[in-house]
């Protein structure tokens, strides 16, 4: 792979501290969240911006697909649930859910754009491919 662009973050006291991007834009306490036995209050946590960045990444190769096949989307949003939870050894395991909508489009031209966003475009969705579930789901 030939990088284009690479992006920097460090984080200090895992998820009870603190990450700082290199350029000093992204630079947020973290916490546990109340469901994992934490305090939860005003701090995000990992899950929270796995969420982001897959929901803003996806959007665009929805919207570049939709481009691509001459039906461009004006309006639309994608929301990227992500649960951790244990699987059957214990360990901790993600899964995801993307809430895609597109207002005055027909539901499955939807469907199929998000299917060829998902198995071809978005680098979040082949990053995690086979890695863990996900799930896309149209409103």
């Amino acid at each position: 792979m030939q990088a284009l662009y690479t992006a920097t973050a460090t984080a200090i006291g895992g998820r009870s501290g603190s990450i700082k991007s290199s350029d000093g834009v992204l630079d947020h306490k973290l916490a546990y969240p109340k469901e994992l036995g934490g305090p939860g209050g005003a701090a995000t946590n990992p899950e929270q911006l796995f969420a982001a960045g897959y929901a803003a990444c996806f959007e665009n190769a929805l919207l570049r697909v939709a481009r691509e096949r001459k039906q461009p989307i004006r309006e639309s949003s994608v929301t990227a649930h992500v649960a951790i939870g244990r699987n059957d050894k214990g360990f901790f395991e993600l899964a995801v859910e993307l809430e895609i909508s597109v207002p005055d489009h027909d539901h499955g031209e939807i469907e199929q754009l998000a299917r060829i966003a998902h198995e071809e475009v978005c680098p979040y969705s082949r990053a995690t491919r086979g890695n863990i579930e996900v799930k896309l789901r149209v409103v």
